[in-house]
């Protein structure tokens, strides 16, 4: 089957929330109308999915729910097991490559591309950094309305509320004006956002916060901030003499801003092969000056951790509650607001999947039509995690990690029991 021309496109089942899609019907229609190797699409029945099914039949695609003749099957997020069908190749995000365990059962077919320099070729960084923007800025109006105080932001809503991106946008931009003209009361003020990393969901993140007119500050520049109220100080000129406040605050923090060796400066290669030797400095430099912390990174155990639940006591002592660490749903007591949401990029689905689509286009004949792995062109090579039953060798080192995780996990629960 594989390389026979047909290819299929998963109906999205992890969540309520997956509206994405990796082609849209006009992606479709060039597949199928070009000489790209593509002689067949079928869809896969979805009453949620961005584009409905109509518009896929309209340029020529079929809609069902039997996927078997096709030899490429692509998704967004990975299939149930139950959809995986024997002999096809499938090209869907999982993750897998880095051996989580609850995606293990899914290894033997996976497609991850990455570009010459190591670089993912597809991805939704910036889409979660906009829509997780969006959705903070949406729970900063109520969490002030609930201390008493009437912000522009709570004319924000949700991202998935708005029709599209540009749309969510216009919204946002709206808020920047009313800060602008109006003002903050300066009892809530600075109000700071403190974005960690300058990967892709940064500047997705930083591209919406962009949007209020914010003055950006270096990390050095945090403590003189925070005291931007008494008179004279270098950031007095964004008080006025109604003691309103018409800027909000930002700041982007990497590595060197957030830990610090032993005993000798910063060095990033050396911290990123010895991250034991350093210790975090995030909770005193950076944390108790921020309104808001964007985080944008990704994190493994071996890495110091942002904030710790002790550091966080430290520099709160209610809700959040780190002190029981706990969590309750509404914004009206103390503490901290955390959004915690693994499926951002969803919310603007139709731009999403266009994006997305855009990129996979130029991959999808070639995937399709294409019978030995070892025809591939190098980037779609790299990309075969499993081939025919077996590990290819870029990805051999994954049973070590599986073992080595299920070894930490052993230890965690030995010591859990024995506490």
């Amino acid at each position: 089957m594989i390389g026979n021309g047909v290819v299929g496109i998963l109906s999205e089942t992890i969540n309520m929330w997956e509206r994405r899609a990796p082609l849209t019907p006009s992606h479709c229609e060039r597949l199928l109308n070009g000489s790209t190797g593509v002689t067949r699409i079928i869809i896969q029945p979805s009453m949620k999915r961005i584009h409905h099914d109509a518009l896929y039949e309209d340029v020529g695609c079929d809609v069902s729910q039997n996927l078997s003749d096709c030899g490429l099957i692509l998704g967004v997020k990975q299939p149930k097991l139950e959809m995986i069908l024997p002999n096809k190749a499938y090209a869907f995000f999982s993750h897998t490559h880095k051996a989580q365990r609850e995606n293990m059962p899914l290894l033997d077919k996976i497609l991850l591309l990455v570009g010459d320099h190591g670089k993912r070729l597809l991805g939704f960084g910036k889409f979660a950094g906009r829509a997780g923007v969006i959705d903070m800025l949406h729970g900063l109006g109520i969490r002030y309305l609930s201390k008493g105080y009437s912000t522009p932001f709570l004319s924000i809503g949700a991202s998935y509320t708005y029709p599209s991106l540009a749309a969510a946008k216009a919204a946002v931009s709206f808020v920047g004006t009313e800060i602008t003209t109006h003002g903050l009361p300066s009892e809530i003020c600075p109000i700071v956002f403190v974005f960690t990393g300058d990967g892709n969901v940064s500047q997705g993140a930083q591209e919406i916060f962009n949007l209020l007119s914010p003055v950006f500050v270096v990390p050095s520049s945090l403590h003189e901030l925070s005291q931007m109220k008494i008179q004279g100080g270098h950031f007095a000129q964004y008080t006025s003499t109604s003691k309103r406040v018409h800027k909000v605050f930002g700041c982007v923090a990497t590595s060197p801003d957030m830990v610090e060796h032993q005993t000798r400066t910063f060095d990033r290669a050396d911290y990123y092969a010895h991250p034991e030797e350093y210790n975090p400095i995030f909770h005193k430099k950076i944390a108790p000056y921020a309104s808001v912390i964007v985080n944008c990174m990704y994190w493994e155990e071996r890495f110091p951790r942002l904030l710790s639940i002790e550091q966080l006591q430290e520099l709160t002592k209610n809700g959040y509650d780190p002190l029981s660490n706990s969590y309750h749903d509404d914004m009206k007591d103390e503490g901290v607001i955390c959004l915690a949401v693994d499926n951002l990029p969803a919310e603007f689905a139709k731009e999403a999947t266009e994006h997305f689509g855009d990129i996979l286009l130029q991959y999808v004949g070639t995937l399709a039509s294409t019978k030995d792995v070892s025809e591939l062109p190098s980037e779609l090579r790299r990309a075969c995690i499993a081939n025919e039953g077996s590990l290819t060798s870029s990805y051999e080192y994954i049973p070590r990690m599986r073992n080595n995780f299920s070894i930490l996990s052993d230890s965690s629960e030995v010591q859990q029991r024995e506490t």
